[in-house]
């Protein structure tokens, strides 16, 4: 372990919050790094049950008001875990007063926040970077290594899809995922852009336009539990879903690429299938996560063969267990940390930058302009 630290501060105890704490907690057991992270402080807005996070987390202190772990001299890093309505309010702020900042997907609500964001990032003292953590399953990261080699030759089609059923219900709660001044958007936004980040990724190539479909099926749900409109009215109470449940578009690609894009959460019997394909030239890649450690691979013109991305010459599994001993979701938070604190160490750009995110967030807006007008064709702004 380095004898240098950074002290580390999250806002957002949840589900993102609880991943990102184990890779907190476990990079350093792991991996050499430059610098030693430090859990300093936690916030929430709920003050028992931020506490409560903290000693089950492994922080040292819990807060309620995020001003105050941007505020704290021990504080160097700071780690946004929080629904997309508040990124860029607290990235901005971390980042003018000189903090490292890693912040979840997507980057904001809308391109305006997003574009504030990124031109914070670049004129700031400290690192930023998207959380994106699919570019840090083992592989994916060897897919991307294996088109950079050239081994697929000229990339022609690109698909992806990320399919999910958890809100096949009807009276599944309108929990702030399902609300747009929250969330922004539905199924494009919370899984969409995953898979646009991972296919842009791999390929080497952006999205350049769109042309896209996006649906709600259930319009009403029963409002979530403790809001202010289920006690008014007594408990009974059903609110409007404002954000997409399922979103499908066609694209092209900055390299000339071609690419098909689903995200849903109505995919009845998917789980988490976040699924990537492509075709070149000179061969094929596919990849499921539902099967994460395992990338299937056609060149020379044959089938497809099965590749076991648990050896130690592949991405990242080298810190880990011996051969075939697969890894799980959560180290891919571990491997996203630990690529942070390397550029803070060295005092590199990590990626995916703000910049990156920017971009993603112009692909999101134009599959919703699209969607909205009925357009053929959009194009994704520069």
């Amino acid at each position: 372990m380095s004898d240098r630290t950074v002290g580390v501060g999250m806002i957002g105890y949840a589900f993102m919050g609880r991943v990102h704490s184990q890779a907190w907690r476990n990079v350093a057991a792991f991996f050499d790094l430059p610098v030693t992270p430090r859990m300093r402080v936690i916030a929430g807005r709920s003050k028992d049950a931020t506490e409560a996070a903290a000693e089950r987390l492994g922080w040292d202190e819990a807060v309620t008001d995020w001003r105050e772990v941007v505020g704290r001299a021990d504080v160097d890093v700071v780690d946004i875990c929080t629904p997309g309505d508040t990124h860029a309010e607290i990235a901005i702020a971390a980042l003018r007063a000189g903090k490292h900042v890693i912040c979840e997907k997507p980057l904001a609500n809308t391109v305006p926040e997003a574009e504030a964001m990124a031109a914070a990032a670049a004129s700031a003292t400290g690192k930023s970077m998207v959380a994106f953590n699919y570019r840090r399953v083992p592989a994916i990261a060897l897919a991307r290594r294996l088109v950079e080699e050239g081994r697929l030759g000229e990339i022609r089609h690109v698909r992806a899809q990320y399919l999910q059923d958890w809100i096949v219900d009807p009276d599944f709660p309108l929990v702030w995922r399902l609300r747009k001044d929250k969330a922004g958007s539905g199924a494009l936004g919370d899984i969409g852009a995953h898979i646009i980040d991972a296919a842009q990724f791999i390929a080497g190539q952006h999205l350049v336009g769109v042309s896209a479909l996006t649906e709600t099926f259930i319009k009403e749900r029963p409002l979530a539990e403790g809001s202010a409109g289920l006690a008014a009215s007594g408990g009974s109470g059903r609110g409007a879903v404002t954000v997409d449940d399922a979103a499908l578009f066609v694209g092209r690609l900055s390299g000339g690429a071609l690419g098909s894009f689903e995200a849903t959460r109505f995919a009845t019997g998917r789980k988490n299938a976040l699924r990537i394909e492509l075709n070149g030239s000179l061969g094929s890649l596919a990849f499921d996560f539902e099967a994460m450690n395992e990338l299937w691979v056609s060149d020379g013109g044959r089938g497809f063969e099965r590749i076991l991305v648990t050896e130690p010459d592949h991405p990242y599994v080298g810190a880990w267990w011996p051969p075939g001993h697969g890894l799980g979701y959560e180290h891919t938070f571990t491997h996203e940390i630990k690529d942070f604190l390397e550029a803070i160490g060295q005092g590199a750009d990590p990626t995916p930058s703000f910049a990156d995110g920017l971009r993603v967030q112009r692909v999101l807006a134009a599959v919703e302009r699209s969607a909205a007008d009925g357009s053929r064709y959009t194009t994704v702004e520069d």
